[in-house]
């Protein structure tokens, strides 16, 4: 790709791609398919950045966001109309065909999204009778009921006497007071599950309800009998183990010294409100927060309390309005992770390292790195900080990943104060290498969270509560580090080592944070060749085929989020623009260029280019939790696609050069 003597990518007219023959109606070759699609992404790319310098798209997860803010809002008692009004047309939207809600575009329907979903809406005011509503009852009676939800869902029904606290798990707050070396402390907890289990054990604690005005008969089975007895697991299971633990403390509730439960509330309540962040958000993301305000409102703090005001303002930014009429709930918002992905982007299609637009994301990224310790340090106390977080503001939980890959950003950025970023990229670096689990490999918040306790609570069913290594992960920690020269670091060969032991038999890798399969492989693979695995080792050929094997007819690749659960979907999906870069990125640093597989994937992305230079990509590729959670980030279709498009015409972008920055 050329650029213009400002900078801006395209031959052409500033902002825009210049012409080729595509726009003749000639089939251009796949080089000039590529640089066009490119020049076009780039430059929709350029014009959505902040003017302080940052990206952020809306990241979309499922209605459960939308109905526990009208659910909060109903508890405490500040409904507005406009926003029950705007929330539950967005909810309404969202609603299949059977009456159900899924917990991502085109999946099944979910029980506990779909009671959640109606609960909302017959706040908002919906007919039960009507038929969408009917339908969505009908759906949760043969789906097992509310008995069948997850234990999240059934709190925010204790919390109105839709169901009794007394079928509830238990959770103690004197949890707060276990040591870490002690098994199901706070911090074997992954930072997400801590951050909202130790609110939720105040709101547990306190057992409060708002009595609504209706019921819920509809949505059980028997509503004479809404939670029917199930048989316990064996006792010689690690199910039925945790099982006669939940009894236990359900007795041991009854019996506990009322001094130390009060005193566990107030350590709680400390806990949390030294972990507000500067926006009054907590851990940068919505259930936490949600569950902190609950908490702390129940010990006895105004809903005009600074802390409280400043989470509840902290809410409304996480509100997406796609139309005056229409307001969606963000769960987090991924500014840091979208600046230094779209900063690759860009330079890797060819944005001079000195654009003004790069200078600037590269400024922004820098401000927000983080200087001083937070939770993570408990694991790791003689670590220097110096990571960056996913959110605008989440200092005590910076992330192994968003470090990683604001580091490979800027060693691709020619910053006028050389100093200041070599500073930045040596903590990033330091930090990073500290925090590295004991078998070699990576986790996301924390070092060896890998405790088989937490996932195993029945009040922990909400997703996966424990952060441990992920290929995902690993592999960009590893592609920094051999990035920068250290490729030889006996860090870095611990990570590689970890990763080619990590292999799938069909040649693939897991995919932790991304769906699924051909996220984990299109992590791993440039990571391992940049680290210096030659393109012919036998794990990069067994990758290789593995993406070929699943390349879609029409030239892309995609991946069902069902893929986590069942084999069958394992590499199979509708195509998407993100999955289609990732394998191409895989497929790129293995030295797939010339390949006719390459071609068909890089014809699909210029194929599937919308006028604006983006994509459409309805399906979710993000994951959150493995099954429970899953994300649709906006700026994903985009950012991934400029990449692999960019690397397709420029080559791979560890050159001599970026050694050492």
């Amino acid at each position: 790709m050329t650029a213009t003597t400002d900078g801006t990518p395209g031959a052409g007219i500033p902002g825009k791609p210049s012409a080729s023959k595509t726009d003749t109606g000639a089939r251009p070759s796949t080089k000039e398919a590529a640089e066009h699609a490119a020049q076009r992404a780039a430059a929709h790319l350029l014009s959505r950045q902040d003017p302080d310098g940052w990206w952020k798209g809306d990241l979309e997860t499922n209605v459960t966001m939308d109905a526990e803010d009208l659910l909060l809002r109903q508890f405490l008692g500040i409904q507005d109309e406009r926003i029950t009004m705007a929330t539950a047309r967005w909810i309404r939207a969202q609603q299949r065909e059977d009456g159900a809600w899924a917990t991502f575009h085109g999946g099944p329907g979910d029980v506990s999204a779909t009671v959640e979903a109606y609960v909302a809406l017959r706040l908002a005011g919906d007919d039960p009778a009507g038929p969408r509503m009917a339908a969505a009852a009908a759906w949760v009676r043969e789906a097992g009921g509310v008995a069948r939800a997850r234990v999240f869902t059934r709190i925010w029904l204790a919390l109105f006497g839709w169901w009794r606290w007394e079928d509830l798990p238990e959770m103690p707050p004197e949890i707060i007071y276990f040591p870490k070396w002690m098994p199901l402390n706070i911090y074997s907890f992954g930072c997400w599950a801590r951050q909202t289990i130790v609110p939720l054990t105040v709101v547990a604690a306190h057992r409060p309800v708002r009595p609504a005005s209706f019921a819920l008969d509809e949505l059980h089975t028997d509503p004479a009998n809404p939670n029917p007895p199930r048989p316990p697991a064996r006792l010689t299971s690690w199910d039925g183990v945790f099982q006669r633990l939940d009894k236990a403390l359900h007795v041991y509730r009854k019996s506990a010294i009322r001094p130390l439960r009060r005193a566990a509330m107030k350590a709680c309540a400390r806990w949390i409100i030294e972990r507000q962040e500067d926006d009054g958000c907590w851990g940068g993301i919505q259930p936490p927060a949600v569950y902190s305000i609950i908490a702390l409102h129940l010990l006895g703090y105004d809903l005009d309390h600074p802390v409280l005001r400043a989470g509840l303002e902290s809410l409304d930014r996480f509100a997406v309005w796609p139309d005056k009429d229409t307001r969606m709930i963000e769960a987090c918002q991924s500014p840091v992770w979208d600046t230094c992905l779209a900063t690759i982007a860009l330079a890797d299609a060819g944005v001079p390292a000195d654009h003004p637009a790069l200078v600037k994301a590269a400024g922004w990224m820098l401000d927000e790195q983080i200087t001083e310790s937070g939770d993570w340090s408990v694991q790791r106390p003689g670590v220097p900080p110096g990571g960056w977080a996913f959110e605008f503001h989440n200092d005590n939980y910076p992330d192994i990943d968003d470090t990683a890959e604001v580091v490979l950003a800027l060693a691709r950025v020619d910053h006028p104060d050389t100093g200041r970023l070599k500073s930045a990229i040596e903590r990033g670096v330091r930090w990073n290498i500290g925090m590295q689990s004991k078998n070699g490999a990576w986790g996301a918040f924390d070092a060896d969270n890998t405790s088989p306790f937490p996932n195993r609570l029945p009040f922990c069913d909400f997703g996966e509560v424990i952060d441990p290594p992920s290929a995902d992960v690993t592999a960009h920690v590893v592609e920094m580090l051999a990035a920068l020269g250290l490729e030889h670091d006996p860090h870095t060969r611990r990570g590689i080592e970890w990763l080619l032991a990590e292999q799938e038999e069909n040649g693939a890798w897991f995919g932790r944070w991304g769906v699924n399969y051909i996220y984990g492989t299109g992590s791993v693979v440039p990571a391992l060749i940049t680290a210096g695995l030659p393109a012919s080792h036998p794990a990069i050929r067994r990758a290789v085929a593995w993406l070929k094997s699943v390349q879609n007819e029409d030239g892309g690749w995609g991946e069902d989020l069902r893929s986590y659960s069942s084999a069958q979907w394992v590499g199979r999906g509708a195509s998407t623009a993100s999955q289609t870069a990732w394998a191409l990125l895989a497929l790129l640093s293995a030295g797939e260029r010339d390949s006719a597989v390459v071609e068909r994937g890089v014809h699909w992305l210029a194929r599937t280019q919308t006028e604006e230079g983006t994509w459409e990509e309805p399906y979710f590729t993000g994951t959150g939790f493995p099954r429970d959670f899953s994300i649709n980030y906006h700026l994903y279709r985009l950012v991934f696609p400029l990449t692999a498009l960019g690397r397709y015409v420029r080559g791979e972008p560890f050159a001599d050069a970026a050694k050492g920055v």
